[in-house]
């Protein structure tokens, strides 16, 4: 049976990701683009990522299949379109609002609560898990 996944291989994920698809993204477009809006298109890009690959990845980004985990619904189905606009538009805006806030609370959800969602796992009614595509269950008390 599959489990929800800690805080620790989630900021695996998350760093891996950070040096191997976002330290590049940033560093093309900074020297393709010389325009006070490379911030705003790497941050486009960044987000295209983290919505689409997922969708067509079954659940997985670069970072998180490295670290053997990926992104599935409370119901054990892959993740759809729907499914990570909520999860990484919606929650990018109320992380944004809060100032980040909101964002340092969801660390301490993934670290402490027992199924290891974060907030934006609760908005899009997901979880992260180590079950292989096919293999993953729904998640209890869901």
């Amino acid at each position: 049976m599959d489990q929800s996944v800690g805080f620790l291989r989630r900021l695996g994920a998350v760093l891996l990701d950070g040096l191997i698809v976002f330290l590049p993204i940033g560093l093309i477009v900074s020297g393709l683009f010389q325009t006070d809006l490379n911030s705003l298109i790497t941050n486009v890009i960044e987000g295209l990522y983290l919505l689409i690959v997922p969708v067509f990845w079954y659940g997985y980004v670069v970072g998180k299949k490295i670290m053997g985990i990926r992104i599935v619904k409370t119901n054990g189905k892959d993740v759809g379109m729907g499914t990570m606009l909520l999860r990484v538009v919606l929650s990018g805006l109320v992380y944004g609002l809060s100032f980040g806030v909101l964002y340092i609370v969801s660390a301490f959800f993934v670290a402490f609560r027992k199924d290891h969602r974060a907030i934006h796992d609760l908005f899009a009614g997901t979880y992260v898990t180590d079950a292989e595509p096919g293999e993953a269950a729904a998640l209890p008390d869901a």
